[in-house]
């Protein structure tokens, strides 16, 4: 394990340390140092921290950088729903239960799986286990992503992704009749400090926002378009589920019972929109609800 050292001069004071260290530590995310600050890797002062510690003038903090694993995840021949692809991007609609790169314990059968038997070259800026990732979709959630096939289309989606300018557009049933046709949820979103599995309005979270639109009520269940102007993770789990009207099927948001038999949460990204990384074209990309999906619709209809 590498222990790293730092001393805070008065330029840093006032940041927060996981911006602070992501930017000093070469090639680490954001999202890293969050872990290594979860898992008590990172200490100030001889003290454990939280990931919004603000820095404080002559701050001695000392990181413990674990050992990188040497992983090697193969490629494999599981056919892709290939909605868009050039030299630069693939736009793919990924099916429910699919999940997007590999974790511990989950090394295969994933999206990035098939992608490297697809395609040879992605980006490499998110590591052996992400190549080419700029965002994710939950594992039971479908629809649609885009995936870089080169560093600088990473780069140039992720800052898209940063200021908010990607359009990404879920389908979403939920639980009860929503009362309001439009709305804006504006809830901070963090860890749930009581099951850190589980995402929750936190009062020092990260800034979540999500507009969403009644499309078709039902007797008991709503069907809403969500346009999300962040990304964090759950967001439209955590943020439908705190106004009264958790996703239909959501193992851990929502009801325990449902009377439809479903595998998960009843969420489609169905529309994807961005400014190519080269032509500096906007793009925008439409999906069909699964089949799954609109025979649920359409039972509720009948």
């Amino acid at each position: 394990m590498e222990e790293l050292i730092f001393k805070i001069t008065s330029e840093e004071v006032n940041k927060r340390i996981d911006k602070y260290l992501s930017e000093v530590i070469e090639n680490k995310s954001r999202s890293f140092i969050q872990g290594l600050i979860d898992n008590d890797n990172i200490k100030v002062n001889d003290k454990l921290i939280k990931s919004n510690y603000k820095l404080k003038l002559n701050d001695i903090i000392e990181v413990n950088l674990p050992e990188p694993l040497e992983l090697e995840v193969k490629a494999e021949d599981i056919k892709l729903d290939i909605v868009y692809e050039d030299h630069d991007v693939i736009v793919v609609n990924k099916p429910q239960g699919m999940v997007v790169h590999p974790a511990p314990g989950n090394y295969t059968g994933t999206l990035v799986n098939a992608l490297l038997y697809h395609c040879k070259d992605l980006s490499g800026i998110n590591g052996v286990i992400r190549p080419g990732i700029v965002h994710r979709i939950d594992k039971d959630t479908s629809g649609i992503l885009v995936v870089a096939k080169n560093d600088n289309s990473h780069n140039f989606l992720a800052a898209q992704l940063k200021d908010h300018s990607m359009k990404r557009e879920y389908y979403a049933l939920v639980e009860g009749r929503v009362k309001n046709d439009i709305g804006t949820i504006n809830e901070k979103l963090g860890r749930d400090p009581k099951d850190r599995i589980k995402m929750a309005i936190v009062k020092e979270g990260r800034e979540a926002i999500t507009h969403y639109e009644v499309l078709e009520n039902y007797d008991y269940t709503t069907l809403v378009k969500c346009n999300l102007e962040t990304g964090r993770t759950h967001q439209i789990r955590v943020h439908m589920a705190h106004i009264g009207h958790p996703l239909v099927g959501d193992p851990v948001y929502g009801y325990k019972k449902s009377k439809f038999k479903l595998i998960g949460q009843m969420l489609h990204a169905k529309t994807l929109g961005f400014v190519h990384p080269t032509t500096k074209d906007f793009l925008e990309f439409s999906t069909e609800l699964p089949s799954y999906f609109k025979n649920i619709i359409e039972k509720l209809r009948g």
